[in-house]
């Protein structure tokens, strides 16, 4: 049962199915016949099941993607033909955006108007997106000098190829969302696909694959396996025959993948963890400040990578803006996805929710001080207070590892300088963002914060023309923008003696 009055009937009757693989042409349990209980976050109950596929299924998925890779329709597809499918599924997933915003939220805890604003506006936006590069691959041609070839006469050009078959797993903070990233690129370049979810949040992805269906792609181009990570992730990481990794989640998890790969000398992209910090210098506005902190934080649960979980402000202004700051947090009703007026959700699992209290309940012991929250939730499902700490320290547990939640550590600063040494003193380099008004100063600024994404009097501004990644831990490669196409493509060089 659907533990709410609110889901729609067709909700209610997708989640509660019998779910399978998409494995080429066919739909199937997994071969050992386990499942795994999905749960509802808001409620800590089970919804639903799906299957627990392992390395028998990951090998045939494999197998499907590169038989249709190698020897489909797929492989000879014109590139309009591929674009014009993209568009398709884009139309689909915004045809059913209500569907889909009910399932990611009852699945993942989410507000069902953050899915479909957010998660899904971004999926439909990100694909067409992506479809218009599938006929804008191109190389160029090339005149070499060869002097080791005297009075040869030569044509050289460059190619970009489709890289072959893509293994992708994606977290479960935005599941449908990360699919699409991995997709979009992928289809568009001819690559064929086989996609593992989190195993906390199968159920949009596995609505996805049935649109993909629908959509009209050949058997075996998209293959999705739903599993556990350490069983099913796994094995996609280590298979022999994937020509190339992509992986959003967590950086301890992106080093094991990455350790994988490289023993086959697979190709890999990792979006990975951060630690971002937000810097509010003595001019801000500190109102737009304050409130741009806080969703920077609050936004999905904190649940989010580039969460600006780190707050710096100028000395002067800090009790101001850290006030303002707990005073929002103070004011988030809890409540589950479906609640309209319910403005933070629970954490994705019983295991996440621990996770972050605990983190909490060490900082506090740690020497910290909540302003807001700190205390445990003990109500039904997967809640954690939304909590800012101060009196902490920039060594301390809670300033430098990735807590995933809404939780905030604040510290004042005396300067630039101090601002930009203890925003770069992470291991970590996704995201940052800067709240001034002083435009000369914050030119000065950008170039010294060590960020993939920069962003000014905003936080979390994602567009799909703009690529996105880390420095330092905080991954390898590019999402989005036309820099992603060099991730699902393989350059060849060709030179004709005439």
């Amino acid at each position: 049962m659907i533990e709410t009055d609110a889901a729609m009937a067709e909700t209610t009757a997708f989640i509660s199915r019998d779910h399978k693989l998409f494995i080429g042409a066919e739909r199937s349990a997994a071969r050992s016949g386990r499942t795994i209980d999905v749960y509802n976050p808001a409620t800590g109950k089970v919804i639903t099941q799906v299957p627990s596929g392992d390395k028998t299924d990951i090998d045939l998925a494999v197998a499907a993607a590169r038989q249709a890779f190698d020897d489909s329709d797929w492989s000879r597809m014109k590139p309009g033909d591929r674009e014009r499918l993209l568009w398709r599924l884009a139309d689909l997933i915004e045809q059913n955006s209500e569907l889909l915003g009910e399932i990611e939220s009852i699945d993942n805890g989410k507000s069902k108007a953050i899915a479909q604003g957010v998660d899904i506006r971004l999926a439909v936006d990100f694909l067409r997106y992506m479809a218009g590069w599938a006929t804008k691959i191109e190389g160029q041609t090339v005149t070499p000098s060869l002097p080791f070839m005297p009075g040869a006469e030569v044509f050289a050009c460059t190619m970009r190829e489709a890289v072959g078959v893509v293994g992708a797993i994606v977290a479960w903070n935005f599941p449908l969302l990360l699919a699409c990233w991995k997709l979009g690129p992928a289809l568009a370049t001819g690559c064929t696909v086989v996609l593992k979810p989190a195993e906390e949040t199968p159920l949009s992805v596995l609505k996805l694959g049935e649109l993909i269906q629908e959509t009209g792609y050949p058997a075996g181009v998209v293959n999705i396996v739903t599993g556990i990570g350490h069983e099913a992730g796994a094995a996609l990481s280590a298979h022999p025959d994937v020509d190339k990794l992509t992986f959003t989640g967590s950086t301890e998890v992106g080093k094991l993948i990455g350790k994988a790969a490289m023993d086959s000398m697979t190709r890999v992209t990792l979006e990975l963890g951060g630690k971002s910090p937000t810097i509010v210098m003595p001019d801000a506005d500190l109102t737009v400040a304050a409130q741009g902190a806080a969703n920077a934080i609050f936004f999905n649960h904190g649940q989010v990578c580039c969460a600006g979980s780190r707050l710096y402000v100028h000395k002067k202004h800090f009790d101001r803006v850290v006030a303002d700051v707990s005073d929002i947090a103070a004011s988030l009703p809890l409540g589950h996805g479906l609640d309209a007026n319910a403005q933070m959700g629970p954490m994705v699992s019983a295991r996440q929710q621990q996770r972050v209290q605990g983190y909490i309940d060490q900082g506090i012991a740690a020497g910290a001080r909540a302003t807001v929250g700190g205390t445990a939730y003990d109500g039904e499902g997967y809640y954690v207070k939304p909590t800012v700490l101060v009196d902490v320290d920039q060594q301390s547990l809670v300033t430098r590892e990735e807590i995933f939640g809404p939780v905030l550590v604040a510290m004042p600063f005396d300067d630039m300088d101090e601002a930009i040494r203890i925003a770069n003193d992470s291991q970590y380099g996704l995201g940052a963002s800067i709240w001034s008004n002083n435009l000369s100063e914050v030119h000065r600024m950008i170039p010294r914060i060590k960020s993939g994404s920069v962003w000014v009097n905003c936080h979390t501004a994602l567009d799909p023309s703009l690529p996105f990644g880390g420095f330092k831990q905080s991954g390898l490669g590019r999402e989005m923008g036309r820099e992603v196409i060099e991730h699902y493509t393989e350059m060849k060089s060709v030179v004709i003696n005439l």
